[in-house]
């Protein structure tokens, strides 16, 4: 029997790793990052790290909003998703993840796609509009 994707990742350490790397990658992309001017990094970094290590069967359990509400009116287009896939692609190579694992976690991702765009164009770098709400903070402890 093959061990559990998110074993095969590497458990929660490098989860949490790649994450970190993915979410500052994504923030230097122009094509993508004004979409997360309003954004809480320490709240999307949890969410994701929650996120990734659920589907890949870990122990961690999402508790965030559904992947429709948080990009509801963020006018997301498919060529922001796709620059974001290409830059988790590129932190997973980084990071040495072998292409299946890449393909098994992409695989688990992609049925996302359509609650989050929302303009099927191949525009990227486009504003963030004035009337989307982000989540609220993360609490602190």
């Amino acid at each position: 029997m093959q061990a559990l994707l998110y074993d095969r990742l590497g458990g929660m350490d490098a989860i949490t790793a790649v994450i970190e790397d993915f979410v500052g990658r994504a923030a230097a992309d122009s094509r993508i990052n004004q979409k997360f001017g309003r954004t809480d990094v320490p709240r999307l970094k949890k969410m994701l790290v929650d996120q990734v290590c659920e589907a890949a069967g870990g122990p961690c359990t999402y508790a965030g909003r559904s992947m429709k509400e948080t990009h509801l009116s963020m006018g997301v287009t498919g060529g922001e998703f796709d620059a974001l896939v290409e830059d988790l692609v590129a932190t997973l190579d980084k990071f040495g993840v072998p292409k299946p694992e890449q393909g098994e976690l992409l695989g688990l991702l992609a049925p996302m796609r359509p609650d989050i765009v929302e303009k099927e164009t191949a525009d990227t770098g486009t504003p963030l509009p004035d009337t989307y709400r982000s989540a609220p903070a993360v609490a602190q402890a």
